[in-house]
């Protein structure tokens, strides 16, 4: 009886479009993290971004090895993190592109820790201070080194799509009680 429960309560591997369908499900901001190495820029969208902590202010950003982005950042330990407005889709696409000229058609504020872009709603510099490998990604553990903000909503993505954030105070409810009614099967 003890083993039969046992073997109930052993977790079957989970399948990769499942956890993906899951975690798709968690609504974040998009971003292009951007870095320069021997003279080339490069950056690739990226949706796994973080704070850490604010004393000293830290971020996370998950990068797969994969990208010349994460190569970049491995040989020069600097990136910038570029928040995306909610009208830089056609951005977040190019720099989703592989093999794309993800620059060609983008302002760039060139820095001492690489390239910014100059239509982002905020922007992070940051210096890597650690670095995890996970799978095929690594994460780059970073202080922030220079930050601003513009005004404006944020891009979004949530399950797949690029989509807008409408702030709380802006959104429209229902305000009927049968409206808001919950039932249960």
């Amino acid at each position: 009886m003890l083993e039969d429960q046992m073997e109930q309560n052993v977790l079957q591997p989970l399948n990769k479009s499942e956890f993906r369908n899951v975690v798709g499900h968690f609504a974040s901001g998009v971003t292009i993290v951007t870095a320069e190495y021997g003279g080339v820029r490069y950056g690739a969208t990226i949706s796994a971004v973080t704070s850490l902590c604010d004393t000293p202010p830290m971020v996370l950003v998950c990068l797969n090895q994969n990208l010349g982005t994460h190569a970049a950042i491995r040989h020069t330990r600097h990136f910038t993190i570029n928040i995306l407005g909610e009208d830089q889709t056609a951005v977040a696409h190019t720099f989703a592109t592989p093999g794309a000229d993800k620059f060609a058609d983008v302002a760039v504020h060139h820095g001492e820790h690489g390239p910014r872009l100059a239509e982002a709603l905020a922007y992070l510099t940051c210096r890597v201070v650690d670095d995890i490998e996970g799978g095929t990604h690594r994460i780059f553990v970073a202080q922030v080194l220079e930050a601003r903000a513009g005004t404006g909503n944020p891009l979004s993505y949530y399950r797949g799509s690029f989509g807008h954030f409408v702030p709380h105070r802006n959104a429209t409810w229902r305000t009927t009680q049968a409206d808001n009614a919950v039932s249960y099967k």
